[in-house]
């Protein structure tokens, strides 16, 4: 891709999840390898039910932001709406941008969500069966998940192409490689991506610990919440559920040049797959190609990426493939990994737009947040970034993340 004008160059982000609401203070708390994950505080719940811990975001309604008032939130009751505008607005201040109605049609929205509001279906659904009642007037809307980014482009004025991306764990990474899509195209200037999710439902969670996907203790074994979350552990016992949003946004290099708008880093290339292999397991050729197909879309060679921010959930087979397809990217050459799931859990298809922006800030500030709760797997020996925060020039990072039905997006970011 190198330097191509329409290049997309990121102007702006934000972030929310579990280590924190403003994200100068998440990050701070990710460098020193802090833990958000906590007990599982969203819901009641009696003895028997199979999820004890996650990663909950703390209570934002004390910010001063007109979708914040009683009114707003007592149509919106997802908190996907409020967490997606709230880093949506920040994000915007950050880049220096103005939506102006000059603007506001080269502005494309891509911000979307993997889960949507399926907890406004949920409660509908509850209250017509034990109370029959029929559901609240905004229960529809609030379960769309298009209207994620549609309350987005209400919120700023944008009017360019809008879509939901929705690509499972992937769907945060899906929305900047479609954002800068459509800026490459030249169908718009600026895009506004992201992804927010709020899984900490009593039958979402649940059902992931049916399928053997959360985190689940040794029969008498007594684990703190912080130490649940291990990415390429030998003791790893899969994944804490989480909540969290993140934001970027995302401009033409001549866009933000003409304007005179600061940017530090770019989104040199990108790839997508799709396993076509199995619903839930990641498949290695597919996997591997993603990787390879987003090193030469950014027209670099495997040796020239500093840093592999990870997928790695916590589970058996999905770190251990991910491990595979980097030996076979890399070989015995695989550059510093980090794993940022360790100490915020997984927020679904929030997760790969927040870590994106982890990796951001550490390729601005040179460094790179730990893994923590890092216990090495004898079948996976790779120079794992443990205890502390390292230090390290950063001129190309790939991103990496994994979708239940086989979607694949990698990322490959360039430090300008």
């Amino acid at each position: 891709m190198g330097s191509s004008h329409r290049q997309a160059v990121i102007l702006g982000y934000d972030a929310v999840c579990a280590l924190g609401t403003r994200f100068p203070d998440a990050w701070e708390k990710a460098l020193n390898g802090d833990s958000g994950i906590g007990p599982l505080t969203r819901f009641p719940m009696d003895d028997n039910f199979p999820v004890r811990i996650a990663g909950e975001i703390e209570s934002i309604e004390d910010l001063d932001y007109p979708f914040l008032n009683p009114r707003e939130r007592a149509k919106w009751t997802s908190p996907i709406f409020k967490h997606a505008m709230l880093t949506t607005s920040r994000a915007i201040a950050r880049s220096g941008i103005e939506i102006t109605p000059d603007i506001a049609p080269r502005t494309a929205i891509t911000y979307s969500s993997a889960l949507g509001g399926l907890d406004a279906a949920l409660e509908a659904d509850r209250r017509l069966v034990k109370e029959n009642r029929l559901p609240k007037p905004f229960t529809n809307l609030n379960a769309c998940i298009n209207m994620v980014g549609g309350k987005v482009s209400i919120l700023t004025g944008a009017t360019g192409p809008i879509t939901a991306t929705i690509s499972a764990c992937a769907t945060g990474s899906t929305s900047m490689i479609i954002g800068a899509m459509f800026i490459e195209q030249g169908l718009c200037d600026v895009a506004i991506c992201g992804a927010v999710d709020f899984a900490l439902v009593p039958a979402i969670i649940a059902g992931f610990a049916t399928m053997n996907g959360t985190f689940y203790p040794k029969p008498g074994e007594n684990v703190p919440p912080q130490a649940a979350s291990r990415p390429f552990s030998s003791n790893r016992r899969g994944f804490v559920v989480s909540e969290g949003a993140g934001a970027v946004i995302l401009a033409a290099r001549e866009f933000a040049q003409s304007w005179g708008l600061r940017y530090q880093v770019a989104l040199a290339g990108w790839g997508m797959t799709s396993d076509a292999h199995h619903v839930v397991a990641p498949h290695l050729p597919t996997v591997t190609r993603c990787m390879e197909l987003s090193l030469a879309h950014a027209g670099i060679a495997p040796s020239a990426v500093s840093s592999i921010n990870a997928h790695a959930t916590s589970t058996q087979v999905g770190d251990k493939v991910e491990y595979d397809a980097l030996c076979a990217v890399f070989g015995k050459k695989i550059p510093p990994v980090t794993a940022n799931k360790s100490m915020m859990g997984h927020a679904m298809g929030a997760s790969s737009a927040i870590e994106t922006i982890f990796a951001v800030q550490g390729m601005i500030g040179g460094k790179i947040p730990p893994t923590i709760n890092y216990d090495p797997d004898p079948d996976m020996v790779f120079d794992c970034v443990t205890d502390n925060a390292r230090c390290l020039d950063q001129p190309y990072v790939l991103k990496n993340a994994f979708g239940f039905g086989g979607c694949n997006a990698c990322i490959v970011l360039q430090k300008c």
